[in-house]
């Protein structure tokens, strides 16, 4: 480096020191607004996280209330006592069939 370029160099570092403050200044600004833009993004991310989570409640909702019914039609009365009497071959027994068990 030629002596020119030191004395500038030392220039610039004198003046930078002499202005401290507002270059502390600048920098916390600076990083105040990197901070905004990183907090911006995190919202939009949780919103839309939040959104989707939303979503999926009212689809498993749906899916939860067609089981009930199907839950329902399922144990019919009527029902159970077509498929046991078609499909099983079951029926009543008759009163000389049965056993009465007593617990002591």
């Amino acid at each position: 480096m030629s002596k020119s370029q030191l004395n500038l160099t030392r220039i610039v570092i004198a003046d930078l020191w002499h202005h401290k403050w507002v270059l502390l200044l600048a920098v916390v600004v600076l990083g105040n607004a990197a901070l905004v833009v990183y907090t911006s993004y995190s919202s939009r991310q949780y919103t839309s996280q939040w959104d989707q989570l939303l979503q999926q409640r009212d689809r498993l909702d749906i899916e939860w209330r067609n089981l009930l019914l199907e839950e329902q039609s399922q144990s019919e009365h009527s029902r159970v006592t077509r498929i046991a009497t078609k499909d099983l071959n079951m029926g009543r027994p008759l009163p000389n069939q049965e056993v009465v068990v007593r617990i002591p």
